[in-house]
């Protein structure tokens, strides 16, 4: 399959929350309990069961005229995940068809790595399932040819599905046509990711953006140096622990001093 991304473009979003209720009908997820916070951002952030989210913000620019800012938040898929490189049971993965980022729950430990890990902080993790959950761009989608449930549910062209190099190309022309501030946001970090933004404004203008995302220190030190190490080192006692066996044969009880086993 040929490797395509996720466009989400902010000038044309009117948060309508579209995409955000397309999710949850799609991967079965139920309602959150919540609060009036005097905002329309709800729930106030992602959790186990909100793998999607639209930012409302208040935004004064530089006339002083007060504007609305939206943002749609969810898995990015990065190109060098952090998560699937920390992950200790396989559970998050590349999937080799679309290089999208999957999560096979039927593996995953509840050892919460993957939350430390992700520069986008969007691992869920639930304490009553001992498990964690994420976007996993409509898998069951995209594999058969189909739009993201989000995608197929915007009423605005916001949201794209497409070839990579088309995707890059719409949205490097898209920002040059709104001028100004606009910028894109997610192709340059992490190798790239597989969900990215136009954004009308500059990203730093945005509340809750991650400015420059990047894999942690400690986890390229665990992918590159670490791990490696502790696979030889595991290695080192099972080929030990053989060529015992090989030598001496299988442990036997020891005699004690009376002669008695």
């Amino acid at each position: 399959m040929t490797e395509k991304i996720k466009l989400y473009d902010d000038s044309k979003c009117t948060a309508c929350r579209g995409c955000q209720l397309a999710c949850k009908q799609w991967n079965a997820l139920k309602a959150s309990q919540t609060e009036n916070r005097g905002t329309y951002q709800n729930p106030p952030k992602l959790n186990p069961d909100t793998f999607l989210l639209i930012h409302y913000q208040d935004y004064v620019d530089k006339e002083g005229n007060v504007k609305w800012l939206f943002r749609k938040e969810a898995c990015m898929h990065c190109t060098d995940a952090a998560c699937v490189t920390v992950c200790p049971s396989g559970a998050l993965h590349y999937n080799k068809e679309t290089s999208t980022v999957a999560l096979d729950h039927d593996k995953c430990i509840g050892c919460k790595e993957c939350v430390a890990a992700c520069p986008f902080e969007i691992p869920q993790y639930d304490a009553k399932t001992d498990k964690v959950y994420k976007c996993d761009m409509c898998e069951s989608r995209i594999t058969n040819n189909l739009d993201p449930a989000c995608v197929k549910a915007c009423p605005t062209g916001a949201l794209s599905w497409g070839l990579k190099d088309k995707m890059l190309k719409t949205a490097a022309s898209r920002v040059k046509a709104l001028g100004g501030d606009a910028a894109t946001y997610g192709d340059k970090y992490v190798d790239g990711t597989h969900f990215m933004y136009v954004l009308k404004e500059k990203p730093e203008i945005y509340a809750d953006i991650h400015r420059n995302p990047s894999v942690p220190w400690s986890v390229t030190l665990w992918k590159g140096w670490l791990k490696p190490l502790s696979l030889l080192a595991a290695g080192g006692v099972l080929g030990g622990a053989f060529l015992h066996y090989m030598i001496h044969g299988p442990k036997t009880p020891h005699e004690d001093v009376n002669g008695q086993d």
